[in-house]
């Protein structure tokens, strides 16, 4: 026989070694693999842990690393430590037969769905904490922007709901029909309300694409840099990115062909008018190219066109969807870049049986969207707001996008470039020195201003994306002060 105290976890030497790759710290992985061991039963209350020092020697690591480790238990109430006797695992927490609380932790970082980018978290972070921060990172409409005083007006003259029960998750069909006369009026697309579905926004349309029409291991082709590289709802699919590079014209389709041929790509992803984060616009030509292309590979394309109508002076190109002859582009558009993200009401074109398809997948996850939002769009598409809404959206967007490039031209004009874009809501630029993001960033959020890195879009270091939309006109100018002192601190 022997008592719990004659139980010494050094007499067991551990194959396990941390990961040096991965970018958790090691003192939490050797911090986690202790509690998993411990909550596996491998490890009784009672136990003896080695000394720091050994298990320094034992795992490879600085004994600090370790000490860190320990403290992290020892803050759980998972491990105690005595003067004389050393560090053990608790009796109290564990108690003879143990009880477990689940390690949420462990559950929270688990799963296939895939937390955002370290940087968008961080920005995410910024923004809540410091409310006062410029925000050239969100990539929405600011308040200024959005239609507040024609909603609220149209939201108190709602006609009287008579249901309030569960709506076809294809979306409210009044909203499908208003939205076949807008998509044709607005961006030539002829439809029929069976292949209209309404979403969310343009994310779960993209969300119920990667999840329903794609497999783990297929690959797919973005441009490059993307928006689409900021999701981690790609990799959470288990898809195999592959990038499209783009030049002053947008992306080269015999590019695609080549993709093709070496990885047999299964759907293209394309946000060929104002693309974001660069602004680039396809133009007329490639576009041919592009569906001829598509159509003799029998290769789908994800149309994403959430900016066609923000075009200041000019007139956007005709939408891919718009010159498919012969059924290959889903076309997602929404509301969210130029009326209101917060009414989260986007939509989809496509084929009748993938439409279906996908309204079957959205009823598993939320038995459809709220009638409410969508009658709510259904009124503002049929207003006579919304023509004139559109046209002083474009105005400001341009007083702000001026602004924007006259002060960084002022501020900035050896540090940054860019190419001015014809619409949208972003402007892409260039930083000439080489600096860190992460210090640039993290130097711009202590002088109080956000943008959002190029790498979050899969660029290479030494760009970022400033969205002119977001902040309010008076704060530009200062914004891009701030941002100067910072980018010329980091050069020092």
């Amino acid at each position: 026989m022997y008592d719990e105290e004659s139980i010494v976890f050094e007499e067991v030497r551990l194959i396990w070694k941390p990961d040096r790759t991965s970018e958790i710290p090691i003192y939490k992985q050797i911090a986690d693999e202790i509690e998993r061991r411990i909550s596996y039963g491998e490890y009784p209350p009672g136990s003896q842990l080695p000394s720091e020092r050994k298990f320094a020697e034992q795992l490879g690591v600085n004994r600090s690393t370790i000490i860190l480790a320990y403290s992290e238990l020892r803050s759980l109430g998972i491990i105690e430590s005595h003067t004389g006797s050393g560090t053990r695992v608790s009796k109290d927490k564990w108690e003879a037969t143990p009880r477990h609380t689940p390690n949420w932790k462990r559950y929270a970082e688990g799963g296939s769905f895939l937390p955002n980018l370290p940087f968008l978290r961080r920005i995410r972070e910024a923004l809540q904490q410091q409310p006062s921060l410029i925000d050239f990172a969100s990539g929405e409409l600011g308040p200024d922007l959005a239609p507040v005083a024609e909603i609220n007006a149209l939201i108190r003259k709602l006609p009287d709901l008579s249901y309030l029960g569960y709506n076809d998750p294809q979306g409210y069909f009044p909203l499908r029909q208003a939205l076949l006369s807008y998509l044709e009026h607005y961006r030539h697309i002829h439809s029929t309300e069976s292949s209209v579905l309404i979403t969310s926004g343009s994310q779960q349309s993209l969300y119920l694409i990667t999840q329903c029409l794609l497999s783990p291991g297929d690959a797919v082709a973005i441009e490059d840099p993307s928006y689409c590289y900021s999701l981690p709802m790609f990799q959470s699919a288990g898809l195999r990115l592959f990038r499209l590079p783009s030049d002053e014209r947008g992306v080269r389709p015999e590019d695609i062909r080549a993709l093709y041929k070496k990885h047999r790509i299964k759907m293209l992803f394309l946000n060929p008018t104002y693309q974001n984060p660069t602004g680039a616009v396809l133009d007329q030509e490639r576009r041919v190219q592009l569906l001829d292309v598509a159509s003799e590979l029998g290769l789908p394309i994800v149309e994403d066109d959430p900016f066609s109508l923000t075009a200041y002076d000019v007139r956007p190109p005709l939408p891919l969807k718009a010159m498919d002859t012969v059924g290959s582009v889903l076309y997602i558009g929404s509301l969210s870049k130029i009326a209101a993200s917060g009414l989260r009401v986007g939509w989809m074109v496509a084929p009748r049986a993938i439409a279906e398809r996908l309204a079957d997948a959205r009823a598993q996850m939320d038995f459809g969207l709220s009638i409410v939002p969508q009658q709510v769009a259904l009124q503002f598409l049929g207003s006579d707001d919304f023509a004139p809404h559109l046209e002083r959206l474009r105005m400001k967007l341009l007083y702000k996008r001026d602004l924007l490039v006259e002060t960084l031209q002022r501020e900035l004009a050896d540090e940054v470039t860019f190419t001015v874009p014809e619409g949208g809501l972003h402007l892409w630029c260039k930083i000439r020195p080489k600096v860190s993001d992460a210090r640039l960033f993290e130097e711009a959020i202590r002088r109080g201003v956000a943008f959002s890195p190029g790498s979050v879009y899969g660029s290479d270091s030494g760009y970022m994306r400033l969205t002119y939309a977001r902040p309010r006109t008076e704060e530009i100018v200062p914004g891009i002060k701030l941002f100067a002192e910072a980018l010329r601190s980091v050069m020092e």
